[in-house]
């Protein structure tokens, strides 16, 4: 079963599987087509992961894996070099 923290793992794959950067949209659909069934077998985060998922990228952040947001053009995540 999914949780929640398996999202921060989940956002770096998307944005490597990106060339380092997407829109948080992109990160969405690239989450879902890959981890659909982890996602409905996941319970409560079934219904909350796309909220989830900002947090996972809050928590890269803080972890300097995520270029700040005042970094990364609007809209866009941006992995740390």
């Amino acid at each position: 079963m999914a949780t929640r923290d398996d999202l921060v793992d989940w956002v770096v794959e998307a944005l490597k599987n990106n060339n380092n950067r997407a829109r948080i949209v992109d990160v969405c659909k690239f989450i879902w087509e890959v981890y659909e069934n982890q996602l409905r077998r996941s319970g409560d985060l079934f219904y909350t992961w796309q909220y989830d998922v900002r947090w996972a990228a809050d928590k890269l952040r803080r972890q300097g894996k995520l270029a700040p947001v005042y970094a990364s053009p609007k809209g866009i995540w941006v992995l740390s070099r």
